[in-house]
């Protein structure tokens, strides 16, 4: 009853958001509007910095606690190597969904070239650094575990904590105390998620009005098609992921879906899948999944495994080409889709992170990076679509694995204690 509740609360927080967002953009100043969505937005970043600061907790002490949990370096092998399996699969089918159908419907020659938000595009311009090599492994390597876990850095904690994770189980019985303190902090930080989430609707409800207060609901007048041709990109790869996630799990995947509805609902509200991993950590537990396979893969697959994001990247990329009328051979836009496949990654569903990638991206193609403001209008409503399908892909990512190891068990009530 709880988690309806909290469901419901955030399905009226969206539609009183939208409903306020509107009355503020018709019947206020801009001077009023301006200072409206500044401060109305502070209830979603609240909502976000709560979120964000039992993150890096989470992330190193329940993924080396399932590294201990999983008992041996071939296990560790063997459930990584069944993980990334599925990510580089994923990533790779959400990214050709992507280019296909950018190529097959055009949204590019549909984008009004006059609504380019300049403004909002410089302060991406300046997240944005040409994608090298060695700024790829520093991406990765984290240079200090402090300033990782400081800046919540996904991908480098969890390089962090397999290399820790793993020389504790090498101790064996000696760094057996540490498993069962780090055990108990999982727990504690788990406990504080509830307290948390109670806050999403208020968080939901000042992110969605914000930007419609500012935007307006008129925005989708010049976008319609354009963001038609994404959502008819979302329901596909949806079509797809779950297709293979019936054929593995079966009947069950009707209730992974219903397991992580108010998870869903937050990330569409919020834009952001990182906001979720401490709750999306509970409830597939409670779906069934061992506690040690998925405090091993989700936090993977929140650096490998952005299903949603990969799509928007190549669609918005090839999009943008098409508006300035680029030309992109086949090759080439081959060649995009591999370097989107290896900088995309460790980006960690943060809002905008896709956007500044597509920068990048085209930067290195020869189109014009500026384009970026072409789509930047609208980004916010396609944001929430990709947001939730992340969540999605590393839902099902996690249960699949867990059932390809033997490892699902039968779903727990809510009353019910968490999986070992």
């Amino acid at each position: 009853m709880k988690k309806n509740r909290l469901t419901l609360y955030i399905l009226l927080a969206m539609v009183l958001g939208f409903v306020v967002g509107a009355i503020v953009h018709y019947s206020s100043s801009p001077e009023f509007i301006k200072g409206f969505s500044k401060n109305i937005n502070l209830l979603g970043k609240v909502f976000i910095r709560l979120v964000q600061m039992i993150i890096a907790p989470l992330v190193f002490s329940t993924l080396v606690v399932g590294i201990a949990k999983l008992g041996d370096m071939k296990t560790v092998g063997r459930v990584g190597g069944k993980a990334l399996l599925w990510f580089v699969s994923a990533s790779l089918v959400s990214l050709l969904i992507g280019l296909l159908l950018v190529n097959l419907l055009q949204p590019g020659h549909y984008i009004d070239l006059s609504q380019a938000d300049s403004a909002g595009v410089k302060d991406l311009m300046t997240k944005n650094q040409e994608f090298s090599l060695e700024k790829f492994v520093e991406h990765i390597i984290p240079r200090s575990f402090v300033e990782a876990m400081a800046t919540n850095e996904i991908l480098q904690l969890v390089v962090f904590s397999i290399f820790f994770g793993i020389a504790m189980t090498a101790l064996g019985d000696y760094g057996k105390p540490l498993i069962k303190a780090l055990d108990v902090v999982a727990h504690v930080i788990l406990k504080m998620v509830g307290y948390v989430m109670n806050f999403a609707p208020f968080g939901v409800f000042g992110a969605l009005a914000a930007v419609i207060a500012v935007k307006g609901p008129e925005i989708f007048k010049f976008y319609i098609v354009y963001f038609a041709y994404f959502l008819i990109g979302i329901a596909v790869l949806w079509v797809v992921l779950l297709s293979v996630g019936y054929l593995i799990l079966g009947k069950r995947i009707g209730h992974l879906l219903k397991r992580i509805s108010s998870p869903l609902l937050i990330a569409f509200g919020t834009t952001s899948s990182e906001a979720v991993f401490p709750k999306l950590t509970e409830e597939l537990e409670r779906f069934g999944c061992k506690g040690k396979i998925v405090s091993f893969v989700l936090p993977l697959g929140y650096s490998f495994n952005l299903d949603g994001s990969m799509m928007y990247m190549t669609f918005a990329s090839l999009a943008i080409a098409q508006a300035y009328k680029v030309p992109l051979d086949l090759g080439t836009q081959l060649t995009m889709l591999l370097v989107l496949m290896v900088t995309s990654k460790g980006i960690a569903g943060v809002p905008r992170a896709s956007l500044v990638i597509v920068l990048a991206t085209c930067s290195m193609f020869g189109i014009p990076p500026e384009g970026v403001a072409l789509i930047l209008p609208i980004d916010h409503f396609c944001d929430m679509f990709r947001t939730m399908t992340n969540v999605v892909g590393n839902a099902l990512a996690t249960s699949v694995v867990s059932k390809w190891e033997g490892e699902l068990g039968p779903e727990q009530t809510d009353t019910g204690s968490l999986a070992a």
